[in-house]
């Protein structure tokens, strides 16, 4: 069946549009699903759960990374803190570009 899409109005356009991402949409959770069914089914077939094999635990307990402490705090906002590792947040910056200093905004 060949869509003649020069022929169509601008609604009628829009209305197929959202009709194909609607059929993508349900798509791709019955694939999502398929796919579950089938990693269910091979893991079953050596003896395990699919639990059991996706979990992060291997035998005992996995250790538990620490947080970081924040070392920096948005004075327009206290609730903005950061590490001072990974990138720069956008508060930060804009604090920077204002004249702050990274000491002044050391907790």
């Amino acid at each position: 069946m060949a869509i003649k899409l020069d022929k169509m109005g601008r609604k009628e356009l829009e209305k197929l549009r959202a009709d194909v991402d609607k059929a993508i949409v349900a798509l791709r959770k019955k694939e999502k699903k398929d796919a579950l069914v089938a990693a269910q089914k091979a893991a079953a077939e050596f003896g395990y759960s699919l639990e059991e094999l996706t979990s992060k635990r291997s035998g005992r307990a996995a250790a538990k990374g620490t947080k970081a402490e924040a070392k920096y705090m948005d004075p327009e906002n206290p609730t903005n803190t950061w590490t001072g590792k990974g990138r720069q947040p956008n508060w930060f910056k804009t604090a920077l570009a204002n004249g702050k200093s990274a000491d002044d905004l050391l907790i």
